[in-house]
């Protein structure tokens, strides 16, 4: 059965962006244990930012799971890619990676790699060499710390790379990648899929990580995403991993997490 998770931003330099709670970690956790969420997702500025210690009290006083941690802020704030032409900044790219992980696996959690894969440049095929060597190092730390890396296709808007489930799959096969699972982000997924069911249920045994967001990045039930069929699917492939909200805080954070918790439970709770 699926699990329920919710983001949480801690990253001083975003004021807006698809999370539901921000900034304050300890009552955004108790708020989303009182809700019943399983985990929460967190966005951090690095992996030091967090005091590891008061992190662990806190999920041991809710009863709470993290569920990833993301890696965007090396983006975000470092300008950071593993596929930009300097050697020295893609190298930086993936050290940054390697200590999100490091922090996501003291409390099993994988990291997630979004915008910090970057784009392809003019040649093509040069960028996605330079994404596979990092998949691959960042895929064998990520065995040897037993939490498999998360890479996301995002949408044409957001990356020239992969933008669907079936072509990332195919490259992480193609390059011989272990270690490396996909997401299957909802939103992302109903700019690019034509069916977003049959793509999940293509690449079943890719998918370690669902962000669950409506058509336009609010909580699921305020957009058109027909997510009848899209739950039925995961259930269909057994998917028993976390369904996490990276949606708006549309209208506010605590009406959001009412709404996403609700939803997963019409959705999730059978």
């Amino acid at each position: 059965m699926s699990r329920s998770s919710v983001t949480i931003a801690l990253v001083p330099e975003i004021k807006q962006g698809p999370w539901i709670y921000w900034y304050d970690l300890a009552s955004s956790i108790q708020k989303a244990a009182e809700l019943g969420f399983d985990a929460v997702e967190l966005f951090t500025a690095s992996s030091d930012a967090v005091d590891v210690k008061m992190l662990r009290g806190l999920l041991e006083k809710y009863a709470i799971q993290i569920s990833a941690v993301g890696t965007g802020a090396g983006k975000v704030i470092h300008g950071l890619t593993l596929t930009d032409p300097d050697p020295e900044i893609r190298k930086k790219a993936v050290a940054f990676i390697e200590d999100m992980m490091h922090f996501g696996g003291q409390f099993q959690a994988p990291a997630i790699i979004g915008s910090m894969q970057g784009n392809a440049g003019s040649d093509r095929k040069a960028s996605l060499g330079y994404l596979a060597e990092a998949l691959r190092t960042l895929g064998a730390l990520a065995r040897t710390l037993h939490v498999d890396l998360i890479y996301e296709p995002l949408n044409r808007y957001e990356t020239n790379l992969f933008n669907r489930l079936d072509d990332a799959a195919q490259f992480l096969e193609k390059e011989g990648i272990e270690g490396v699972g996909l997401l299957a982000d909802l939103f992302h997924m109903n700019i690019e899929e034509r069916d977003i069911s049959e793509s999940i249920r293509r690449n079943a045994e890719w998918i370690n990580h669902v962000h669950f967001a409506d058509s336009n990045r609010r909580p699921i039930g305020y957009g058109h995403t027909e997510m009848h069929s899209v739950a039925e699917a995961l259930q269909d492939i057994g998917y028993s991993g976390y369904v996490s909200a990276e949606a708006f805080p549309w209208p506010d954070s605590d009406s959001a997490a009412q709404q996403t918790i609700n939803a997963f439970n019409l959705y999730f709770k059978k």
